[in-house]
């Protein structure tokens, strides 16, 4: 089969997967519609990884149209994580810290479910000169009944052999694919970008020129994400297939600058 058609079918198997979880589940957000243009076939980096990081080289003003992070802005997502109601709160802050000698911006993302606390992450983030965004790191918690459970994942660029990683390409094409994070054993995400054109409906609005990326993690082989990142606003819907665990999430607000 070719492969190009055969990308087509597992992407559109996929979204029939999508819209079937999401379809009558308390507090879930509908699912987008999506009108992909062209897909890349598969492709994996095979290379060592090893990027060089000069620090003149990065700032934390990021501004790249579809991973923006100002400071004071809140992004709402609401969907669901196997059936059950969640709820995210994606903050910018005002504050900054330094990673490898580069002052990131600190990103909070708080994860609820019924109001309890689910997880609570610590982001890292920072822009290069070439416009590009770069992932320095997370300091990540999963609490049950208030008490932390678990801090798996989180990763320091410059620690135990870790590297930052890259969110967004400066000048995204369809079949870029590159490390999202990278600690050996702990952390190797993996992205794919399979459009540029998407068009996509979540309830904070409706979006064009919809970029839409395949994740994946060689740690975890049966763990698959895709995203939506809109010009302006960044991810405005996600969906985790093919793993122990189904999550449905999209944007339903945005406040702040």
């Amino acid at each position: 089969m070719n492969p190009q058609f055969r990308t087509l079918l597992a992407i559109s198997a996929a979204m029939a997967t999508l819209g079937a979880c999401s379809n009558g589940s308390p507090g879930a957000a509908q699912p987008p519609t999506t009108a992909p243009t062209s897909v890349a076939p598969s492709t994996t980096t095979a290379a060592p990884y090893n990027p060089t990081v000069n620090a003149a080289d990065f700032g934390p003003r990021i501004d790249h149209p579809y991973f923006p992070l100002t400071p004071g802005t809140v992004r709402v997502f609401e969907g669901t994580r196997d059936g059950k109601p969640m709820r995210t709160e994606y903050t910018v802050t005002h504050r900054t810290r330094q990673v490898m000698g580069v002052k990131c911006v600190v990103v909070e993302d708080v994860v609820t479910s019924n109001g309890a606390l689910v997880e609570k992450t610590e982001d890292w983030f920072a822009q290069k000169r070439d416009g590009s965004v770069w992932y320095f790191g997370e300091n990540t918690a999963e609490y049950v009944n208030g008490v932390v459970s678990s801090t798996h994942g989180t990763w320091e660029a410059g620690v135990d052999g870790a590297v930052p990683g890259v969110i967004m390409r400066a000048h995204p094409r369809v079949g870029n694919a590159y490390y999202q994070e990278f600690r050996p054993g702990e952390a190797e995400d993996r992205a794919k970008i399979l459009t540029l054109d998407s068009a996509v409906k979540v309830p904070a609005g409706s979006y064009t020129k919809v970029i839409t990326t395949e994740d994946s993690d060689p740690l975890n082989p049966g763990k698959t994400d895709k995203k939506w990142y809109a010009p302006g606003v960044g991810v405005v819907h996600s969906v985790r297939i093919g793993s122990a665990h189904h999550e449905s999430m999209s944007l339903v607000s945005v406040t702040g600058p």
